[in-house]
């Protein structure tokens, strides 16, 4: 029953967003245009609910030559591939704001497990584990507040359980506002790298999610 309501809330929030947004949206696409050659946006194939496929549109942040469907982390040198405009999207998390589109058409939710890559094949296993592939994947989720690229696999696997344990309005809501939180702090943003808390950090997050 609540997944019906959270989609009403998706739509009408996405079309805000889309409505408040536009001058931003307009000034990024030409800031973009402006520093580097390419499309402005990039759309690279994730997995959607129940493990379809679809294309996530986000702004292009890397040059024209990156390698595709490689994720950041497993990049050589992935700081020669980043735009200016690139990192400063990044940082802020305004590339991911053409994710407002593939909110409303019904391919994401404003909250959820953000989409693998179709090829990041342990981790769609992991999450196979806590029936995390059985829901909407997300702009933002619970394991995107509580460490994001820093975490390892197996624990962004787990978080991601315990959203789906505890999906409700309450839970929206707290990742909602926790993500402006950690944009706000830039929480967990490691360019070039994954699974790089420190190890008491993952020692206690591993210890919270198994309660």
């Amino acid at each position: 029953m609540y997944l019906k309501i959270k989609r009403i809330i998706d739509i009408i929030l996405s079309m805000i967003g889309m409505i408040v947004l536009s001058p931003i949206l307009v000034l990024l696409t030409l800031a973009i245009k402006l520093d580097s050659k390419g499309p402005v946006l990039f759309k690279q194939k994730r997995v959607g609910v129940n493990k379809t496929h679809f294309n996530i549109l986000k702004f292009r942040t890397m040059r024209i030559n990156t390698p595709n469907d490689t994720p950041t982390h497993l990049l050589e040198n992935p700081d020669q591939y980043i735009t200016k405009m690139g990192k400063f999207l990044r940082k802020t998390s305004l590339d991911e704001l053409p994710q407002i589109w593939n909110i409303f058409v019904g391919q994401m939710s404003i909250i959820g497990p953000r989409p693998a890559l179709w090829n990041q094949f342990d981790l769609i296993a992991e999450r196979d584990k806590y029936g995390a592939n059985d829901v909407p994947p997300g702009l933002t989720g619970w394991a995107q507040i509580n460490g994001r690229d820093e975490l390892p696999i197996e624990i962004k696997a787990k978080l991601d359980g315990e959203y789906v344990e505890k999906i409700g309005i309450g839970m929206d809501v707290k990742c909602f506002f926790g993500t402006i939180v950690s944009v706000v702090k830039s929480d967990g943003v490691v360019e070039g790298g994954t699974g790089t808390t420190g190890k008491n950090e993952i020692a206690s997050t591993k210890e919270r999610v198994t309660k």
